[in-house]
Order: C-alpha cells, then sequence, then structure tokens
C-alpha cells in the first residue's frame, strides 16, 4: 500500500485563494516601500555557513537550518571530533552552507559584495522566504516570508522616524490598527550597566525578551542563572512591572539612567525619535515606549521596534532596529544601518481574523468557454483570444464533455460567465453567455461580451 504523502512540520501548502491573498499583502507593502523610496533585490536561499553563524545570538544561531556537505562527508571527520558529544564541534565538518534565518545578514553580506555600484545611503526591499529550526505553533512556521526595508550609509535618526511612519503607512493600508513598540539597545546597555550586568550584556537581552512568555519571576531567575548578580536583578523588579503613558515612562529612564552615559545617549535618541513622530502624528498606528523590548539579536546597537496587532492575539507582526556596524563583519567597518520587516505569515493571519481581505483578492477567470467540438472549438478559442487581448481572464474547456461537468467546473472555481458557441451561434455570429449567479442568459456578439466584462 502506497504511504500518504506529507509535508514537513512547520511548513504548508496555499491554495490559489491563500496565494491571491498573499500576493495582495506584498503588492500594498511594495507599494508602501516604493513611496519611500526603497528598491528591490534578492538575495540566494542558502549562504555559506560561516555568512550566518554567530549574527544572531545563542537562540538564533540554534534556529540556524544547516544544509549537510555532498559527498561522503563523515569520512572527513577527525576521530577525536567524531567522540565530542557537542553536536556544534561537527558542524563545519559535515555542513558549509545553512539556509538564510533572516534577509538582513545575507543584505549586509550582499552591501560589501557590491558597495561599489550602489548609491549611499542604499535602500532596498527585499520579499523572500526564510527558514528556522523553531517549534511550530500558531503565527510560527519553520518556512516563512519575510518582507524588509533596509538603509545603510546613514546615521542619521530621521530614518527611525521614517519607518515608523512607513509601517504605520503599510498597516493602515491593510486596515489593520497596530502598536508600534520602541526602545532603544544603548537603554538597555544603560540598564544593564545600573543593574551590574554590562559584561552579560547578551545575557540580559536574551533573558529579558522572554518577558511577555515567561513572566518577571521567571526572566529574573533566569538572569540569575545566567550569571547576573541577584542584587541587580531586584533593582529591576520596578522596570519590569512599569506602565503608564510614554511620558512617564522617559521620566522613569531619565532617573534610573541618571549614572550611566550610554543609558543616557540611548534616551536621548529613543527622546528625538519620539518627538518627531509625535509632531508628524500617525493615521493607524499607536507609538509606545517598550522598556523590556529587547529582540534579541546581537546586531542591534541603537533604536529597536516590534509591532503587535492590536485586536489580535498573535505576536508581533514586525520589527527591526538600528545596526551601526553589520557590514563590519564582512570587512567594510562603520557603515551604519536601519532596517525593518513585516512577517507576511501573520499578517495574513490577522487580517483573516478580522476580515479584512477585500473581496476581489481571489482572481477566478471571468469566462469559461464550454467545448462543442473540434470545430466549434476553434472559433471559440479565436474569441477567447480577442478577449484576452482586451484584458481579460478566459478559459477554453479542453475536452468535449457533458454540459453538467463543463458547468460544476465553471462553479467550482468561481466563473462568473459561461460561454457557449454552437453550430448555430457560430453561423449567427453570437455566443450564449450565461451569468452563472443570476443565471441570466442572452445572446452577444464579440463586441457586445467585451462591452459586458467592462461593465
Amino acid at each position: 500500500m502506497a504511504v500518504k504523502p506529507s509535508i514537513p512540520k512547520g511548513t504548508r501548502d496555499f491554495n490559489p485563494q491563500e496565494v491571491n491573498r498573499r500576493h495582495y499583502i506584498m503588492s500594498v507593502l511594495r507599494s508602501a516601500f516604493e513611496g519611500y523610496g526603497f528598491q528591490p533585490i534578492e538575495t540566494p536561499s542558502f549562504e555559506n555557513i560561516e555568512t550566518l553563524t554567530g549574527k544572531y545570538g545563542e537562540e538564533g544561531d540554534r534556529l540556524i537550518f544547516k544544509i549537510l556537505r555532498s559527498g561522503d562527508f563523515l569520512s572527513k571527520v577527525p576521530a577525536d571530533v567524531r567522540s565530542n558529544d557537542n553536536p556544534n564541534a561537527w558542524t563545519s565538518f559535515i555542513a558549509d552552507k545553512a539556509l538564510r534565518y533572516d534577509l538582513t545578514v545575507p543584505f549586509a553580506r550582499y552591501v560589501v559584495q557590491h558597495r561599489n555600484e550602489l548609491a549611499m545611503p542604499f535602500k532596498r526591499y527585499q520579499m523572500q522566504p526564510v527558514w528556522r529550526a523553531d517549534r511550530p505553533q500558531k503565527g510560527r512556521f519553520r518556512e516563512f516570508w519575510q518582507c524588509d526595508a533596509d538603509v545603510v550609509g546613514s546615521d542619521s535618526l530621521w530614518q527611525e522616524v521614517e519607518f515608523v511612519q512607513l509601517y504605520d503607512r503599510a498597516f493602515g493600508k491593510l486596515g489593520l490598527k497596530t502598536e508600534i513598540h520602541l526602545n532603544n539597545r544603548k537603554v538597555l546597555a544603560g540598564i544593564a550597566e545600573v543593574i551590574g550586568a554590562s559584561e552579560k550584556l547578551t545575557d540580559f537581552t536574551v533573558a529579558l525578551d522572554k518577558l511577555d512568555k515567561i513572566g518577571a519571576d521567571k526572566v529574573v531567575e533566569e538572569m540569575v542563572e545566567r550569571g547576573i548578580p541577584s542584587d541587580g536583578t531586584s533593582k529591576l523588579l520596578p522596570l519590569l512591572s512599569m506602565s503608564g503613558n510614554n511620558e512617564e515612562v522617559m521620566n522613569f529612564l531619565e532617573d534610573f539612567l541618571s549614572d550611566s552615559e550610554v543609558g543616557k545617549k540611548g534616551l536621548e535618541e529613543l527622546g528625538f525619535v519620539l518627538n518627531q513622530v509625535n509632531a508628524l502624528s500617525l493615521s493607524s498606528a499607536e507609538l509606545v515606549v517598550n522598556l523590556t523590548l529587547a529582540r534579541g539579536l546581537d546586531y542591534y546597537t541603537g533604536a529597536i521596534l516590534e509591532v503587535k496587532a492590536k485586536d489580535v492575539e498573535l505576536g508581533s507582526i514586525g520589527g527591526g532596529g538600528r545596526y551601526d556596524d553589520l557590514t563590519g563583519i564582512f570587512g567594510m567597518p562603520g557603515l551604519s544601518g536601519m532596517g525593518v520587516s513585516f512577517g507576511l505569515d501573520r499578517i495574513y493571519l490577522c487580517l483573516e481574523e478580522l476580515n479584512l481581505f477585500p473581496e476581489d483578492t481571489s482572481k477566478s477567470p471571468d469566462a469559461l468557454f464550454f467545448n462543442m467540438g473540434d470545430a466549434e472549438m476553434a472559433v471559440a478559442q479565436k474569441w477567447a483570444a480577442e478577449l484576452r487581448n482586451a484584458g481579460f481572464s478566459v478559459e477554453c474547456y479542453p475536452d468535449s464533455a457533458k454540459f453538467k461537468k463543463q458547468f460544476d467546473y465553471a462553479e467550482k472555481k468561481g466563473i462568473k460567465y459561461t460561454v457557449i458557441m454552437g453550430d448555430r451561434e457560430i453561423a449567427d455570429g453570437v455566443a450564449q453567455v450565461k451569468n452563472i449567479e443570476s443565471g441570466e442568459q442572452e445572446m452577444y456578439t464579440l463586441d457586445q461580451l467585451i462591452a459586458l466584462f467592462r461593465e
């Protein structure tokens, strides 16, 4: 008995309606990106493994899908490595490539490789799939699409202001009301300094980034396990439970970070973005200063953003931040950048749950020509060609089947009109056209049919 086929966990097939809806989201995002001057690029689905590892922090590196070397790679693993129980020791011997984890690091590699061809600052957008060896759950997949926008070659904080506006514009066009959470890695570095954890900044941010998932007590417990002094974590408790409007949060930070120079610098940057966005105003989003937002990626150095839909419990639907030296890891130091990502799959789930997809995203053919035989189909094909030239989507049924079978096909595909051309219709230069929804049926010339479809 044949084994029923399946797909790997965390991946999905998409039917025509789903694909059309995804294309709708991407078309809105593409319009928003290009409205701010971003240009499209694409990069390979896999990179050399050294390009990706060490860029996403401990948690991120663990989730990178490695690609086994071709050939008899096991024979090249030294005996002392084979006896090592740590799988990471094997990696460089058995895998030399990996599926991309995100689009930002490949973009940094692209900029370094093509720097002599680019006008700086360089603004790009990119919409392609990425892969993460994560535990599948609602809204979280192992294969998913990211839609990114980045600018490199400028350290101006006006870039942060524009990205907040970009989020507001794109999600507003999709009909989503959102909260854009804002923080700054320098603020986090200042907080770490205040609690005596400057040398444990990565451990601090990785644990802090889990606050929404595990709660304050567990975050503090994890920090202590990671070597952060308990007397320092006790100072964090007011911050972890901090609530209030943006002004109150900023006032709290001024006091908390009064002895940290890096913290005060981050607070200054945070204040600039907040004030400028407030002056410009947002149409559909609310900007929220979130002191516990960490986004545990090692390459962020300044502002960090995360977007959540207001009316759906689904986690973040976008995020990003400032990186001052991401290209330095590829031999091009000192090139500051800022970028954001839109989570296509989670945006889809939000629009679906809130019933925000337009009705016309499903692009069924306008008409189906019934197959009445080869001679009749030869004429029908000429009419179909004229209709396609006029901009309409038209199908011709391939087989001379029973009417019911052809009609059921049209109905199942959501086709609006059926067109029948028999000997009598061809002789009179007309076609019998039926509106499947209303049941109305009339004779039309080709010109009249084109006019009908244009109504």
